[in-house]
C-alpha cells in the first residue's frame, strides 16, 4: 500500500468511501453488514487506514455500518472521516445535534477527520451566515479534541471556493473535491487544484471513476488503452491519471464488493502514473465522453430523499444518458428499462417540484431531463 504524509500522519493513499456500500436487494438504505465487516477486515489487513463516511450517506446508515465494523478493530489503527450535512439547508441550526448523533452512530469517541460537506453555489450564503454557528462550534469541537482535523468538500465552482476559503481558509487544512480525468478540465478540476495549492491544503479526491462510469467506455477505446498497458484495468487507467496530480494526498473509492477492494488495493501498491503518450491517449476518450451530450450524475442518492415522487433518479438518469448515447428513441435497453417500472415511477412522473435539483452535487437541471428523457421515449 502507498502512504502520503499528512502533517505526522502517514495516510494511506487509497481511502475506503463508504457512499456505496454491499446493500441487500438492491435497497440502498439496507446495508449488508456481514459484507461490510469482510470488506473492512481485509482493507485493514492489506494496509488501508483511511475510512470516509457521511451524516447521508445509504439513508442515514452508513455511520452505523461503518462504526460497527470498525469497532472491530484497536481505534488507534485507523483514521475515521465525516462530515457536516449542510448540502440541507434545513439542517444549518442543527450542527450540534447533528455532530453529537454522529459520535453516537459510530461509536468512535473522535473523528480524525471532520469536513463541512458539499460546499457549493445552493449553500454557500448559509454555510456563511455566522447566525448558525458552524464554524465557531466545530472549531470548539477540534480544541476538545472530538475533531483531529478539520476540512471541507467542495462539489462548487471555483468562484463559491475562494468565497469559503476567503471567510474560513485559515481554518481548514484539506479539501476534498472531485477529480477524474474526465472532470480535470469538464468541472475544472485542474484550477481547483490549483486554488488548493495556492492556499497550502492538500487534495483529497471523491469520484476517481465517477461511481464506475469511467470504466464503461466504447470497445475501441479499451483496446487501445490495453495496447499501451496491457496488465492495467480501465479502473487502474482512472487511478493512474490521480497520481500523476502531486498535491492529492489521498484518493476515495467508494468499493461495493470484494472484487473491487481488491483490484484498487492491487493498483495502489505502486505507483505508476501516467506517461504522455497514455496521456494523450486517455484524453482522446474523453474528448468523445463529453461530446455526448451526456448529463454528469454520479448516483450520488442526494436527489432521491428529496423526491415526493419517490423517483429512483439517478437510475433514470443513467438510462438517459445511455439512451443519448444510443440515439434515435434511446435504443433498446433504456426503453426496455423504463417499460418495466409502474407508471407512477417513470421519468413522466416528475411532477417538476425542483427539489432534486436543489440538492445535487453535480447541479444537473433534473426535471429538465427527465423530460426531454420522457419525450425521447415516447418518440
Amino acid at each position: 500500500m502507498l502512504y502520503k504524509k499528512f502533517k505526522d500522519l502517514e495516510l494511506s493513499a487509497l481511502g475506503f468511501g463508504a457512499m456505496r456500500l454491499p446493500v441487500v436487494d438492491g435497497d440502498d438504505a439496507r446495508i449488508d453488514q456481514d459484507a461490510v465487516n469482510e470488506m473492512v477486515d481485509y482493507a485493514m489487513e492489506q494496509g488501508i487506514n483511511y475510512y470516509d463516511t457521511a451524516w447521508g450517506y445509504h439513508g442515514g446508515n452508513s455511520e452505523l455500518a461503518m462504526g460497527a465494523a470498525l469497532a472491530r478493530h484497536p481505534r488507534e489503527s485507523y483514521y475515521l472521516a465525516t462530515k457536516f450535512p449542510g448540502y440541507d439547508l434545513s439542517n444549518m441550526d442543527k450542527v450540534a445535534e447533528i455532530f453529537e448523533r454522529q459520535l453516537e452512530k459510530t461509536g468512535a469517541g473522535y473523528f480524525d477527520f471532520y469536513l463541512i460537506h458539499n460546499v457549493c453555489e445552493m449553500n454557500i450564503d448559509e454555510y456563511l451566515n455566522p447566525a448558525h454557528g458552524i464554524m465557531p462550534y466545530l472549531l470548539e469541537q477540534k480544541a476538545a479534541g472530538r475533531i483531529r482535523h478539520l476540512g471541507f468538500s467542495a462539489h462548487g465552482a471555483i468562484p463559491v471556493m475562494e468565497r469559503f476559503l476567503d471567510a474560513y481558509g485559515e481554518h481548514m487544512e484539506f479539501c476534498q473535491i472531485q477529480l477524474n480525468f474526465l472532470d480535470w478540465e469538464f468541472q475544472d478540476a485542474k484550477g481547483k487544484v490549483e486554488l488548493l495549492k495556492k492556499h497550502g491544503l492538500p487534495v483529497w479526491v471523491m469520484e476517481p471513476v465517477r461511481g464506475g462510469k469511467l470504466a464503461q467506455i466504447a470497445e475501441a477505446d479499451v483496446e487501445h488503452l490495453k495496447a499501451l498497458r496491457p496488465d492495467e484495468s480501465i479502473v487502474a487507467w482512472a487511478f493512474r491519471f490521480i497520481q500523476g496530480i502531486p498535491e492529492v494526498c489521498v484518493t476515495l473509492s467508494g468499493m461495493s464488493n470484494m472484487e473491487q477492494l481488491k483490484e484498487n488495493i492491487t493498483t495502489f501498491g505502486e505507483d505508476k502514473p501516467l506517461d504522455g503518450e497514455e496521456s494523450a491517449a486517455l484524453q482522446a476518450v474523453v474528448d468523445k465522453m463529453l461530446g455526448r451530450g451526456t448529463v454528469p450524475c454520479t448516483a450520488c442518492h442526494y436527489c432521491t430523499s428529496h423526491c415526493p415522487q419517490g423517483l429512483d433518479i439517478p437510475k433514470l438518469l443513467e438510462m438517459y444518458n445511455e439512451a443519448i448515447v444510443t440515439g434515435g428513441k434511446g435504443g433498446f435497453i433504456p426503453s426496455m428499462f423504463v417499460g418495466t417500472l409502474p407508471e407512477d415511477k417513470r421519468p413522466d412522473a416528475c411532477i417538476g417540484c425542483g427539489s432534486c435539483a436543489a440538492v445535487c452535487p453535480q447541479q444537473i437541471d433534473i426535471p429538465g431531463t427527465l423530460a426531454e428523457f420522457a419525450a425521447k421515449l415516447a418518440g
